[in-house]
């Protein structure tokens, strides 16, 4: 077992209020429940996920953890977006899947990795769906943002 840290420093971000939603947030989400929650309207954000890869039987390693969703084979972590007004419980409306197995092989063993991800899509709305290359892409963690 080995276990890989997962950075996402997301930009262009949708703002507090975008198509009908108000008091817009994104996070992780860990089990079923939001984490490390961003007001939508922030310069950026970044998110750390810590992943847990374990060789499976085939010889293709598999990943586990809080944040990890899905089954084997089709693992992924989710950014999710939703409502939460001043004082309020956290409403999610929209989520998007990162696919852990396209992180690249070369880099599962070397602690941490990132992603630089614009959080707005196309029609200004938060990003959401299955987040796939080319959109996103991974690299090693610079020696200066890995300590």
């Amino acid at each position: 077992m080995a276990l890989l840290t997962l950075r996402i420093l997301g930009h262009d971000l949708p703002g507090m209020d975008c198509g009908g939603f108000r008091h817009v947030h994104v996070g992780t989400q860990r089990g079923g429940e939001p984490d490390q929650l961003v007001s939508a309207d922030a310069a950026g954000a970044v998110f750390e996920i810590p992943v847990e890869t374990v060789p499976a039987g085939d010889g293709a390693p598999d990943f586990r953890g809080p944040y990890v969703q899905g089954r084997r084979g089709a693992r992924f972590v989710y950014l999710t977006w939703g409502e939460q007004p001043p004082g309020g419980a956290f409403g999610m409306f929209r989520r998007a899947k990162i696919f852990l197995a396209d992180v690249p092989g070369e880099l599962l063993g070397t602690g941490t990795v990132e992603t630089t991800l614009g959080l707005t899509d196309a029609a200004g709305m938060p990003l959401c769906a299955a987040v796939r290359p080319p959109v996103i892409t991974w690299t090693r963690a610079p020696a200066s943002r890995t300590a």
